[in-house]
């Protein structure tokens, strides 16, 4: 092979390297944008106080857990939570599935243990303003008090 040739070889080697570099880090970057910070920093409106003192009424068990699971997964309608929120509850949903601000992350320990079961409860019911959050008003109290204990169990 002339020098040239390897020259040429070397030359491609490196522009592929490049490139795979700028796709890695192009990826990564991607992910932690989508993931968002945590705690993220919202401006969700606060549930009446009323609502907002009130604990979840519904006994954390396995039965419980399984049927918030169903919801999370499938069930929920008009929409799964999964679609927004991802599989994972990471706020890493459906690839064609776009909001801003970025869904709630549920695995961010920080921000769970900041948020009421009330305020929880009426941001499902009544959706939150300014983010594509929109009221899940079909389900009925038991299943949204089902949907909060499996969402708080992507954060432990």
């Amino acid at each position: 092979m002339s020098l040239i040739g390897s020259l040429s070889v070397l030359f491609n080697f490196r522009i592929m390297l490049l490139g795979f570099y700028f796709i890695v880090l192009f990826v990564f970057t991607e992910i932690a944008f989508a993931k968002g910070d945590c705690p993220q920093n919202r401006k969700t409106k606060s549930a009446p106080t009323k609502i907002l003192k009130i604990e979840n009424p519904i006994p954390k068990n396995p039965l419980n857990i399984k049927a918030g699971k169903s919801l999370y997964q499938r069930k929920a309608k008009p929409i799964a939570c999964k679609t927004c929120h991802g599989i994972n509850g990471d706020g890493i949903g459906d690839s064609s599935f776009e909001s801003n601000p970025m869904p709630r992350n549920f695995t961010c320990s920080e921000m769970m243990e900041t948020l009421p079961d009330g305020q929880l409860f009426w941001i499902i019911k009544n959706g939150s303003k300014n983010t594509s959050m929109f009221a899940f008003s079909d389900l009925s109290d038991n299943e949204i008090w089902q949907l909060i204990h499996y969402i708080r169990q992507f954060a432990k």
